[in-house]
């Protein structure tokens, strides 16, 4: 019975460990177009995909959600978390953000209410030793409530916030979101315009991943 039992614990193996549990949150108010929108899913895609990414998100057992969110009370889960087991779920993943529909139009810009959205939607995550949350948006806020306290929020529960600003000119986003949404150890990107997207997208995932905070 012993040796029966030593065989089936080493046919089982130990159970596959989380290292990052990653939200991806992204703003399709109104100010993000058509076109922009498609450049924003098309990025992550292709992000997702990239062989460097893919291989870490295997190797740590990476769980993976997208939120997209607007306005006050527009936010909602457009994927489910799921943990990265082999490349056949990461192609499988980027895939399904490649065909997401918008979820929202001709909405407002509000980021704390999806960050108080994406700190919730941790509840019903699998157990990683990190969480973070990666916000992207071209728009400081013109509805809802003060990020401040989200921010806090987030820093008591042990959540990582990580902004990428879409900037137009200048960096008026990136100082929104260095001020007012990342956490203490979190970090800003810069992408400039929607067609810098996809480089911008990828550098981020790669470094949250990679468990590089500062």
């Amino acid at each position: 019975m012993i040796r029966a039992a030593i065989a089936s614990l080493c046919l089982t193996g130990p159970a596959a460990a989380c290292e990052t549990a990653l939200i991806l949150a992204m703003d399709v108010s109104n100010s993000v177009d058509v076109g922009e929108y498609r450049l924003q899913i098309d990025g992550l895609a292709l992000a997702l995909q990239d062989p460097e990414i893919s291989e870490i998100l295997v190797r740590d057992r990476v769980a993976l959600s997208v939120i997209q969110w607007s306005g006050i009370d527009k936010q909602a889960v457009s994927l489910d978390w799921e943990q990265m087991l082999s490349p056949l779920h990461v192609a499988n993943f980027a895939q399904r953000v490649r065909g997401l529909e918008r979820a929202f139009v001709l909405s407002d810009t509000a980021p704390a209410e999806a960050m108080r959205f994406a700190l919730n939607h941790f509840r019903t995550a699998p157990d990683c030793t990190r969480r973070v949350i990666d916000v992207s948006g071209d728009g400081t806020p013109n509805a809802g409530g003060d990020t401040g306290p989200e921010r806090i929020r987030a820093q008591r529960m042990g959540v990582t916030i990580n902004g990428l600003a879409i900037e137009g000119l200048g960096i008026a986003i990136t100082n929104f979101y260095r001020r007012s949404v990342i956490t203490l150890d979190g970090f800003v990107m810069t992408a400039r315009g929607h067609r810098d997207y996809a480089r911008a997208i990828r550098a981020k995932i790669l470094r949250e991943i990679s468990r590089v905070t500062g």
